[in-house]
């Protein structure tokens, strides 16, 4: 009996450490995996990785006469995928950078990702306010122009989160200009301000001369914060600079957090919609920009902006400084906003109005285009019914409902 149970014991013993062996190895084996993939991620995207060098000198390269090389940063951003593709259809050099945070759905800033990468646009992942990246990029292609489109959006979230903001839209924009002005040679800058730094102002159309020193939010506190943190750059240390205020930007491959983008995702779903209404019960209205109208503007300005004065850091002479509006100057309330939704989306929307909260947005935004057009050759085409008729079809395609798939990339 004795010998029995030992051998008993022993067998059991024996499958105990065979056991062991196994999850030891096994354990092994799944370390060993994500050792690898880490690797592999940090060697195919993680700055100073290997060939990633030679992927951002490649990315920059100019294939037409008398071409540009570009540094878009938000360039998984709405606004940035947008224009770093028109950038470089037309052969000039682009490189994207980008954070993929996770304030909307990062899934959206990946395919955006894969559409940029399918035209040879390379985008390196980090953080803005990573002064070496930055500093490493400048050293590495001589960038004859920094469109900077990194910011945190959005006015509501700010009051949930309002370090991000900070973080973002002022240590971020700092950290850039930084690097531009220590770079030989300095980049010119086009960098994107907004229209929420009228705030206040009753005075419509919004002109670039009105005063912007009553912001209604914190997130445009910190754009008004940024117009006068590169005019001190320009003045300083000579860089060219040139802010653009956009307004209510909208269209295919848009933001989720945006009212017109959210609202179809619920009529679809028949899930009710809040309207917000101002002082009154009076409808809200937005200067409603398409995305393409506002593409255009930015190359605009990435065109006629002239060259920085200064080198490593030193000012050469005066430098060039604007600001110009990005609007349609065709304000649309938001109710109407909604039934134009309806009609290219055949559904009714379920509306609940409600009075707007005390959270920094402003009743209406009209922009005043005549300096963008005199100087930058700015011209508004598309109205909300033929813009929204191509967001809508882009919608449906992108998110399953044409065909019962999403739209390959």
């Amino acid at each position: 009996m004795n010998r029995q149970f030992q051998r008993c014991f022993a067998s059991t013993s024996t499958m105990f450490l065979w056991a062991l062996f196994l999850i030891a190895l096994t354990a092994s084996y799944l370390s060993f995996q994500s050792f690898m993939d880490s690797g592999a991620r940090y060697f195919s995207s993680t700055w100073g990785g290997l060939h990633w060098e030679e992927q951002v000198r490649n990315s920059a390269q100019i294939h037409r006469p008398n071409g540009f090389s570009f540094l878009v940063t938000g360039a998984a951003g709405f606004v940035g995928s947008h224009v770093s593709l028109a950038l470089k259809k037309r052969g000039d050099g682009v490189v994207g950078f980008d954070n993929f945070n996770n304030y909307y759905d990062p899934w959206l800033k990946k395919a955006r990702k894969s559409l940029l990468n399918s035209h040879n646009v390379f985008i390196v992942e980090g953080d803005v306010n990573d002064a070496k990246l930055m500093a490493k990029l400048l050293d590495i292609v001589a960038f004859t122009h920094v469109m900077h489109l990194a910011a945190q959006a959005g006015v509501r979230y700010a009051m949930e989160n309002p370090h991000s903001y900070v973080h973002s839209n002022i240590g971020g924009l700092v950290t850039l200009l930084e690097a531009c002005k220590k770079a030989d040679p300095q980049p010119a800058i086009v960098w994107a301000s907004s229209s929420s730094v009228y705030g206040l102002n009753e005075d419509v159309p919004f002109s670039e001369s009105d005063r912007t020193d009553r912001p209604a939010s914190l997130y445009a506190a910190t754009k008004k914060s940024g117009e006068a943190i590169t005019h001190t750059y320009n003045h300083i240390y000579g860089l060219s600079i040139t802010g653009l205020r956009f307004f209510t930007v909208y269209g295919p491959w848009g933001r989720p957090d945006m009212a017109y983008f959210s609202f179809t995702k619920s009529i679809l779903q028949g899930k009710p919609i809040k309207i917000y209404r101002g002082k009154n019960r009076v409808d809200l209205a937005r200067d409603f920009t398409y995305i393409d109208d506002v593409v255009k503007g930015c190359v605009a300005a990435l065109d006629t902006a002239k060259k920085s004065t200064g080198s490593g850091g030193k000012k050469g002479g005066p430098a060039q400084y604007r600001i110009f509006n990005l609007g349609n100057t065709s304000p649309v309330t938001v109710p109407m906003m909604v039934g134009i939704l309806e009609k290219h989306l055949k559904v009714k929307a379920k509306k609940n109005f409600v009075d707007m909260p005390g959270n920094g947005d402003v009743p209406f935004t009209h922009a005043n285009i005549s300096l963008a057009r005199r100087e930058l050759g700015y011209k508004p085409t598309t109205d909300l019914q033929t813009g929204l008729r191509k967001f809508v079809k882009w919608y449906l395609t992108y998110y399953g409902y044409n065909h019962g798939k999403s739209v390959k990339l």
